[in-house]
């Protein structure tokens, strides 16, 4: 067996590995769907993933390993669009977080968050009744709110502690009202009107101190989910990067060995010449 059908073996062997607890994982997250709907929104681009990695990784591995042309074929075929896949992704993450970022608050390290500041596919997504609904109980059931609280000697955060906290885009846009509002701080999710608002923004009047209601249908918890997203995507789209490089390898590596297995299949030496092969013979010495 030739050299790039060794690798190719080993190569699918490790993806299929890796493939079983991803798989696992979507299919755990299935069986508890029925306990939020955070899981719900979760569970199917996992177990998508994995069972598209397991059957590819089979496909190659057996291609390789059993010098099954027509696998190897597949497997070349689909690993064809994986990167053609990954190569949109990249760019298309990059074009719809392309705007929007927190916006910096008067004596305070956290940052406030507008929906205005974000336009786009995503924005539409994230702002949509169906979507918000499922993602909203996500955050809800995290718990991320209630995790902010803190105590020192005994004693609640001070207000003065908590304006220098660096507070990530969900814990300020979902769990607390804008400073815009004008709100006295008493905990980290406890805030009361004070002297009247200062500014116009309708998430004024959707703050509730109700733990369970919090800032959940503010507009500035959809523009802080829009900035948790933009970073995420960023950050996958690095990995993809690393990723898509190494799948351009090793799809280079398998059309050798596509190419080793359909001259094993035509019963050619290895190394045997093409242009030899294709002259006429009355003209070779």
């Amino acid at each position: 067996m030739r050299l790039s059908n060794s690798l190719i073996g080993l190569i699918n062997f490790l993806t299929f590995l890796l493939s079983i607890p991803i798989l696992g994982g979507g299919i755990w997250l299935s069986s508890k769907a029925n306990s939020t709907d955070c899981l719900r929104f979760l569970q199917w681009p996992i177990i998508v993933i994995g069972a598209a990695i397991m059957v590819v990784s089979l496909a190659g591995f057996a291609g390789a390993c059993y010098r099954n042309t027509f696998l190897m074929w597949l497997y070349l075929f689909v690993m064809f669009f994986v990167i053609a896949t990954l190569i949109g992704f990249v760019v298309f993450a990059y074009v719809v977080t392309d705007k929007g970022s927190g916006r910096a608050v008067p004596n305070r390290v956290y940052l406030d968050y507008y929906l205005e500041d974000y336009k786009g596919w995503l924005e539409e997504r994230v702002k949509s009744d169906s979507y918000w609904g499922k993602i909203s109980s996500c955050i809800r059931d995290s718990k991320v709110c209630g995790k902010m609280g803190r105590t020192y000697g005994g004693a609640p955060e001070s207000a003065d502690l908590f304006y220098v906290r660096r507070l990530n885009s969900i814990e300020s846009g979902c769990c607390k009202p804008p400073s815009e509002c004008g709100f006295v701080y008493v905990n980290e999710t406890t805030w009361n009107p004070g002297g009247g608002l200062m500014g116009n923004l309708m998430d004024c009047t959707r703050w509730s101190n109700d733990q369970e209601q919090l800032c959940y249908s503010c507009d500035s918890c959809k523009a802080g989910v829009l900035a948790s997203l933009k970073k995420s995507w960023r950050k996958v789209s690095i990995i993809n990067i690393v990723v898509l490089i190494i799948l351009v390898i090793v799809y280079v590596i398998g059309l050798a060995a596509f190419r080793n297995n359909k001259r094993m299949d035509n019963d050619e030496p290895y190394g045997m010449g093409r242009m030899t092969k294709a002259q006429p013979s009355v003209i070779q010495f």
